[in-house]
């Protein structure tokens, strides 16, 4: 039967917006867990700011509203702060009433050297995967490395020559002019970007074109699929390499030692990476390239079962990608600069983890 049409609005009307989130619905534990991690970050909340002066935004507000950001595949800071007037559930996550107005945009700029100052965005990572250590998510003993890259803010119209003082005044159009690049050898070593000088044009394999790009590398541990670091770098052609060994030394296991393998591709396999783990007795699991002998990666690694449940686990560390890239708004940046980009990646990875934790976790 057709349902009537009822044009009288109730006059008041009290709804709790905590019964309009479905009760097994991922972000209330998502939110448990990121309540949990910023209480334990306040002691930095205080150094960050003034004890006297015009009370700022919560920075445990700007945090989370980065999470929702990811979660949401939200394309920009400004149009998060336009759903906020208007979505229930980003209020109730921010823990704001719904009758507060919500924040400018302008917020997230004015306080995002604050946060880079304090490595904020590092702490808030760490602590999550604190989070996911206390609740036996991980392990110590098997893990994997892996790159990506990820497009820059800038267009290859600005990858002129770093000698050029051409400022296209000839042009019509400054502002976008027309640029015949036809017959022009263009390379990092003779040319730049004069939006973002930190990006460097790159590749992802033969026959692709080349585009400015920054290097993104993930260490993932093999149990759960979790990020335990991300790091961004610019994408040079050996970042991947000396990131992953950085990563190694860097992260804080929690027995204090090396993992026993380390997992990877046939981009991993060079003579100075299989020595450098070895020489951190890290067994090497990476694949292979045919007709090349390394020395620490023969027989006696590569047919040996553990090898095998590496070289399958591996693969996990592109469901990180593929999650930061296709929802979480990392397959171009938004920000100039390796530091900007390397914030923002942390807070995508923070994202994927609470996500992947609270569907991990027993409700």
């Amino acid at each position: 039967m057709r349902g009537n049409q009822d044009d009288q609005k109730g006059v008041f009307m009290y709804v709790p917006v905590e019964k309009r989130i479905p009760d097994d619905h991922p972000i209330r534990r998502i939110k448990a867990v990121a309540d949990r991690v910023l209480k334990r970050l306040s002691p930095v909340f205080d150094e960050m700011y003034s004890k006297v002066g015009r009370p700022s935004i919560p920075p445990e507000a700007l945090l989370k509203a980065q999470i929702l950001i990811a979660l949401y595949s939200v394309r920009s800071e400004r149009q998060f702060c336009e759903r906020l007037r208007y979505d229930m559930l980003f209020s109730w996550f921010l823990d704001m009433k719904v009758s507060d107005e919500g924040f400018d945009a302008t917020t997230f700029t004015k306080n995002r050297e604050r946060l880079m100052e304090h490595d904020v965005a590092r702490e808030f990572f760490d602590e999550v995967v604190k989070e996911a250590r206390t609740a036996e998510l991980l392990s110590d003993d098997h893990f994997t490395v892996d790159g990506t890259l990820i497009e820059a803010w800038a267009s290859m119209k600005s990858f002129k020559k770093m000698d050029s003082d051409d400022d296209d005044k000839h042009d019509d159009d400054p502002g976008n002019p027309s640029v015949d690049f036809h017959g022009e050898k263009r390379s990092n070593a003779t040319h730049q970007s004069t939006t973002d000088p930190e990006a460097l044009l790159a590749k992802k394999g033969k026959g692709k074109e080349a585009k400015l790009c920054f290097n993104a590398h993930v260490l993932m541990e093999n149990r759960s699929g979790l990020c335990v670091d991300v790091m961004v770098t610019q994408a040079d052609g050996y970042a991947e390499r000396e990131a992953a060994i950085a990563m190694l030394d860097d992260h804080k296991f929690s027995r204090n030692r090396y993992p026993k393998t380390i997992g990877a591709d046939k981009g991993y396999h060079t003579k100075d990476f299989i020595a450098d783990l070895r020489e951190r007795c890290i067994r090497p699991h990476v694949a292979r390239r045919d007709g090349i002998k390394t020395p620490g990666l023969d027989g006696r690694t590569t047919q040996s079962e553990s090898y095998r449940i590496s070289q399958k686990k591996r693969k996990r560390v592109e469901e990180i990608f593929g999650w930061g890239k296709t929802v979480g708004g990392l397959k171009k940046t938004r920000f100039k600069g390796v530091d900007l980009t390397q914030q923002m990646a942390l807070f995508v990875g923070s994202a994927y983890n609470l996500l992947r934790m609270a569907r991990l976790v027993p409700t």
